[in-house]
């Protein structure tokens, strides 16, 4: 089974970049897609970015412009390089993987790694 393990979260003042990354361990990694979700206190947990195994790539409205997805298929790794951070950017970010993600849907997924912590705050 899939193992997911995101980094790179961290405290910075509104205006601020990040740069996260995740780790997928597993099989088969370049035939997925994988996306960015986030889940800040008291809400659903929501989709931010995808990107599908042959780099196409999709952003919430609310991101967009200021989010970039990526993926590095020979490390199993996926990237989100995160600029312009707003404090309504704050929550725990998740990624994952799947056959076929799209920004419209939250899918149902079998788990979850930990997440990193984004904060924005002055």
């Amino acid at each position: 089974q899939v193992q997911l393990v995101e980094s790179g979260g961290g405290l910075v003042q509104p205006g601020g970049s990040l740069r996260l990354s995740c780790v997928v361990s597993g099989s088969f990694f370049s035939i997925y897609a994988m996306g960015w979700y986030r889940q800040a206190p008291g809400k659903e947990r929501e989709v931010v970015a995808v990107i599908s195994n042959s780099g196409t790539t999709d952003y919430a409205d609310s991101v967009k412009g200021r989010f970039t997805i990526s993926r590095d298929n020979a490390k199993n790794t996926g990237y989100l390089e995160m600029v312009s951070l707003k404090p309504e950017d704050t929550a725990v970010y998740y990624c994952n993987v799947g056959l076929d993600l799209t920004i419209q849907t939250m899918a149902e997924f079998v788990s979850w790694g930990q997440g990193t912590q984004v904060t924005v705050s002055s």
